[in-house]
Formats: C-alpha cells, sequence, structure tokens
C-alpha cells in the first residue's frame, strides 16, 4: 500500500519535486460537529480534501473531494486559510513524488449523505468541535483545524 509521509522543518525530508494546488474542506453539520477522516495512507485524522483537477474551480475541487473521501455533499461558504510553507514536505511512496504544502482550506456546511468510508478514508465520522484536537494528526492538518476553530473570521495566508 502507498503511504504519505509528512514531513515539517526536517532536514531528512526528501527535496521537494512538485507543486500540486489542493484543497481541504472543514465542513460542519447543525450541531457544528467537523467531519473528519482517518486516512487510509497514514492513519492520521485529517479533513477532506486533495488535488484541485485541470479545469475544475477551487469550490469544484473541494465540493468532489468531500463526497469522494466522506459521502458527504457539502456547500462552500468561505475560507479557512492559505497554505504553502516550503518547509512542508508531503512524500507519496507509491511514486517518490515530494510534494511542497500548496492548500487552500475551506469552510463547508453539509447539505446531505451519509458518513461513509472511501479507500482513501478508513473511518469517517462527525467528531464535536471540543473532541477535534484530541485526535491523532499531522502538525500542518492541526493547525489548520485551530484556525477555523479560533474564528477569527480572517483567513490565514502562510
Amino acid at each position: 500500500m502507498s503511504r504519505r509521509i509528512d514531513y515539517f522543518d526536517d532536514p531528512a525530508a526528501p527535496k521537494a519535486n512538485s507543486l500540486v494546488p489542493s484543497v481541504n474542506v472543514v465542513v460542519t453539520n447543525e450541531a457544528g460537529d467537523l467531519l473528519m477522516i482517518r486516512r487510509s495512507d497514514n492513519g492520521n485524522w485529517a479533513v477532506p480534501g486533495g488535488a484541485i483537477d485541470l479545469g475544475e474551480s477551487i469550490p469544484a475541487a473541494a465540493v468532489r473531494e468531500t463526497v469522494e473521501e466522506t459521502g458527504i455533499v457539502c456547500e462552500i461558504t468561505g475560507l479557512v486559510g492559505t497554505y504553502s510553507d516550503p518547509r512542508h514536505v508531503l512524500l507519496y511512496t507509491s511514486n517518490g513524488e515530494a510534494r511542497q504544502e500548496f492548500s487552500l482550506v475551506l469552510t463547508a456546511r453539509a447539505v446531505s449523505g451519509e458518513p461513509t468510508p472511501s479507500s482513501e478514508s478508513r473511518e469517517v465520522r462527525w467528531v464535536p468541535r471540543g473532541q477535534v484536537t484530541s485526535l491523532q494528526m499531522d502538525r500542518s492538518m492541526r493547525m489548520r483545524i485551530e484556525h477555523y476553530l479560533a474564528g477569527t473570521g480572517l483567513p490565514y495566508i502562510g
């Protein structure tokens, strides 16, 4: 099975060889719970997301990735921030791709569907806001979620 390994400010990290625009989506339900997935490639918890395809808008990619990974249809409502720290490198062991982080993190509300795992998500569930940061996740995902939970209304630019 292919794995994803996240490196941050690590001298042992491979040199980035690609830059792929991607989205992450903080989806909430009526109770304010966050839609979380347990990733198949590294076992960490995360919000849904993935690469933006050619010919696709940012909101369309966010809705598509959320449905593919979770079974939940969502409506985009805002922006948490932009994340492009070159010290964060993602290694995909299946093909040796080492990506520099480049992610737009959006907010959304759930419209329909039931949490359903996929090939990219071993587990999908609604998690109460107060319990989200206790889950095992990469530091970059934790930072994105903490920016959302802080609720400043201003997007993070980084």
